[in-house]
């Protein structure tokens, strides 16, 4: 890795973790190399490791060094490193023994001198393409007048339609490959994106004749051959699609679904009851709960539990998939994420956008 992807990746125990997560995502390479002042390696974090302590309730509002003495990886407690002298075809065994996707080099002081990634070492063995489907056909009814006349997905937010901004960085992902399911004046979208071409991807189209649901509007399509990752039209969000697949492929899920953290505040006291008793009393609570966030990863077994072409919401279909003995796992989105299912909704997009908080 170069010297200046390596200071990227390395941080500090005082490093505040939203600082943290901010270079996480800025360098891409998906781990964190924790430092003293000279350089010694005093721990890792990656971001399946920050992502499932964020689904265990643990704050983002705290520094490096914290984070890291909660950290719980009973496979590695301490960080798998190796020589800075280890010859390739080391480093290659280590990291497929260990199963691991990154490794850093250490001199004989115990400073980290490089980063060694496995992609650098298998270049050849890329993921392979990943198709999109996103999902564009609603009426957006709650954000009429706007849409009187304009599909949701194509609303601008920032001067552009919000589905050219999804398809780009679904491009900038790695996406070749995308399938735009259309229904409410379905010809806007269709002549505004024609094939594709002119942003990068391959464009097809699948139009709904009636309301089918997410799950029942993938039911039109073939059985994918490899994992299919599904977005809602009305979702702005920079979440890491990369990592998202990565932590699909880490827990063997035939569905991933990505969450995010919603808080709620009761104004008032909170009684809890037992019977007639009061057990207890809690003044204006906040309550915190992991909400769909419309972002999907779909192997193509998922697809077996879809029935016909009759209508199905994607709940019904994870349900199924629980039922049948799948595996099901969430993904925290902590990066940027909006659902621009409201007026108030889409006005605070804007803002956010001119702010250059959402790509």
């Amino acid at each position: 890795m170069d010297r200046a992807g390596l200071e990227q990746a390395c941080v500090s125990p005082e490093t505040p973790m939203q600082e943290a997560v901010a270079r996480l995502d800025r360098g891409g390479v998906g781990i964190l190399l924790v430092t003293d002042t000279d350089g010694h390696l005093l721990g890792t974090l990656t971001d399946g490791d920050i992502r499932r302590a964020i689904l265990a309730g643990r704050s983002l509002d705290t520094d490096v060094g914290s984070f890291l003495s909660g950290k719980n990886n009973p496979v590695y407690p301490e960080p798998v490193w190796l020589d800075a002298d280890a010859d390739e075809q080391h480093l290659l065994r280590v990291m497929q023994e260990r199963r691991i996707r990154h490794l850093p080099l250490l001199d004989d002081a115990g400073r980290v001198v490089d980063l060694i990634l496995l992609e650098d070492l298998l270049p050849d063995q890329a993921s392979e393409p990943l198709t999109a489907v996103v999902m564009a056909g609603g009426l957006g009814t709650r954000l009429r007048p706007l849409t009187a006349d304009t599909p949701k997905p194509m609303l601008p937010v920032g001067g552009r339609p919000l589905l050219e901004r999804t398809i780009e960085h679904l491009r900038d992902a790695g996406v070749r490959d995308v399938v735009v399911s259309t229904r409410y004046k379905a010809e806007q979208v269709q002549e505004y994106f024609d094939d594709g071409s002119r942003f990068g991807v391959r464009v097809q189209y699948l139009t709904e004749g009636r309301p089918l649901g997410t799950a029942g509007s993938l039911g039109l399509m073939d059985r994918p051959a490899g994992t299919l990752l599904v977005i809602n039209g009305d979702v702005l969000t920079n979440v890491d699609f990369r990592a998202m697949r990565r932590f699909h492929h880490d827990h063997n899920a035939a569905l991933t679904v990505g969450v995010r953290r919603y808080e709620f505040s009761v104004p008032y006291g909170v009684v809890e009851c037992d019977g007639v008793r009061v057990a207890g009393l809690r003044e204006k609570p906040t309550y915190t709960s992991f909400v769909n966030a419309g972002v999907y990863l779909l192997e193509p077994a998922a697809f077996d539990h879809i029935e016909g072409d009759g209508p199905m919401n994607m709940t019904d279909l994870i349900g199924r998939l629980i039922e049948a003995g799948e595996t099901v796992v969430s993904f925290p989105i902590h990066e940027y994420w909006m659902d621009i299912g409201r007026l108030d909704d889409y006005d605070k997009a804007q803002r956010d956008v001119a702010a250059g908080l959402a790509g």
